[in-house]
């Protein structure tokens, strides 16, 4: 079984017990949230799909750990002939969850 959610603006595939980086969330560290924006459910070939969301579905997770950094993303820029150069880097901080149930 598995559904596709909407979680902070992105889509994701769950399966109950994967884990997953989402972005940032306001919860903190074994808290259990709940995402009601379930798009697709499939339950071994009975395929729900939702207009855009299924009424009544949801799908609770645990947070594991609030404050984690994406890898390092470095922009780099250059105007040729002209001894301009730039660089600069991002990490993006994340939220792992793991997903108990799909309801």
């Amino acid at each position: 079984m598995y559904a596709i959610v909407d979680i902070a603006g992105q889509q994701f595939k769950v399966e109950a017990g994967s884990e997953i980086f989402v972005n940032r969330l306001a919860a903190r560290n074994g808290e259990q949230v709940e995402f009601s924006k379930v798009l697709l459910i499939d339950n071994e070939g009975a395929v729900k799909v939702g207009a855009p969301y299924i009424e009544g579905a949801s799908v609770k997770a645990t947070v594991l750990a609030d404050d984690v950094k994406a890898d390092k993303v470095l922009v780099f820029k250059k105007i040729r002939r002209k001894g301009f150069q730039k660089l600069n880097g991002h990490r993006q901080k994340l939220t792992q969850i793991r997903i108990d149930t799909i309801a």
